[in-house]
């Protein structure tokens, strides 16, 4: 059946509720509101199933299903929905710090929204330590949300790179170049994320949304809750355990 989207439901999806004119009080809220409310996951892609990029199977997927989605598909829907509402948006392809050695190919989709004479970098689809809101596109300066803190540096290679602050440190989490990409650029790249052997996305089960104080994240059967200082982890020993953690924590209901 074709799905027409459907702005008002994708806005309640995100339990939205306040204005829509081009703002950054506007993005900062939006994105704040999805990246709490519709958690990051890899399920279909565990599973081995198509990941459509298109807008009437985004919408379908994350509004009408009330599922999450990985990084080409919650930034595909967030960069539709400002575009939408009047928001001029650049989608970037982003290369991921992994290994804690080195950047890997262009696999993570970023959008960058410029407002009046600023640029603002958003992410609602990074899942770990990823941003809540929006950052300043602003070199060298240290920003902090919801007690989280974040900064962009140059690097000659490989342009902006985005770093978070943990354990006292900043380390990176993925670098980027200002050059637009293009609906075949992410399906290329979406392709080899949700089906090369070597992606992390086929190997294990994950979901993540960060939270006003920390994140709660579930990886295969543990269930890790970070709250402010304190972080309790729990295996999940059963099916029925982790339906109940899927419902609770995420607001996904599996069907059998």
């Amino acid at each position: 059946m074709h799905q027409v989207f459907d702005m008002t439901a994708y806005l309640k999806r995100i339990k939205y509720d306040g204005g829509t004119a081009v703002s950054v009080e506007t993005l900062r809220n939006l994105h704040t509101a999805h990246t709490m409310n519709v958690p990051f996951e890899n399920l279909d892609v565990f599973e081995k199933k198509p990941i459509s990029l298109k807008i009437d199977d985004l919408f379908k997927k994350i509004v009408i299903d009330r599922r999450g989605g990985y990084c080409f598909e919650m930034n595909g829907l967030f960069s539709f929905v400002l575009t939408s509402l009047g928001f001029s948006v650049k989608n970037l392809l982003a290369r991921v710090w992994v290994n804690n050695s080195e950047y890997g190919g262009k696999t993570h989709q970023v959008l960058i929204v410029a407002i009046g004479n600023q640029q603002w970098l958003c992410d609602v689809g990074f899942g770990s330590n990823g941003l809540v809101a929006p950052l300043l596109l602003e070199a060298g300066v240290e920003q902090e949300q919801y007690g989280r803190s974040y900064r962009i540096v140059m690097n000659p290679a490989y342009g902006y790179v985005l770093e978070y602050r943990i354990k006292g440190a900043f380390q990176p989490l993925y670098a980027f170049s200002p050059e637009a990409c293009f609906p075949k650029d992410f399906e290329i790249a979406n392709y080899y994320i949700s089906t090369h052997p070597s992606s992390r996305f086929i190997k294990e089960r994950i979901f993540t949304k960060p939270t006003a104080t920390g994140r709660v994240t579930l990886l295969e059967n543990r269930l890790k809750i970070v709250a402010g200082d304190q972080e309790t982890v729990k295996i999940l020993v059963n099916d029925m355990e982790l339906s109940l953690a899927l419902w609770k924590y995420f607001g996904i209901y599996l069907a059998d």
